[in-house]
């Protein structure tokens, strides 16, 4: 005859398979090792996007092609879908997306300074 009884093998298989899942459900959730933050790359390595620089006139369009990269990210002038024209300190100015206007109308002169370099 067998020394355990069928349920007591049953709880021992169930216990065990148990504790195996609550292991392997440990290790899935166990702290990741941070993610290293990489700065963006270089604004020079991105490309405009010409289908973004495509909805201005073509006045704006060469402007924005002279312009080349937003003053406030330094991204290239398309990358982010049309560029917005703004008129700050009576200079015209593009700007990758809408995001930036609050932060080129704080500071004008910070970033019209980069643009004139």
């Amino acid at each position: 005859m067998s020394r355990f009884s069928r349920s007591t093998v049953l709880s021992l298989v169930l216990g065990l398979g148990f504790s195996l899942g609550m292991l392997v459900g440990c290790e899935q959730s166990a702290p990741k090792a941070k993610a290293t933050i990489q700065p963006p790359a270089a604004p020079e390595s991105r490309k405009a996007d010409p289908e973004g620089l495509a909805e201005l006139s073509a006045a704006d369009r060469a402007l924005a092609e002279k312009q080349a990269v937003c003053p406030v990210t330094g991204e290239p002038l398309g990358s982010m879908g049309t560029p917005i024209k703004l008129t700050v300190a009576g200079q015209t100015v593009f700007i990758c997306c809408a995001g930036c206007e609050e932060e080129l109308r704080k500071e004008p002169e910070k970033y019209l300074a980069k643009l004139a370099k």
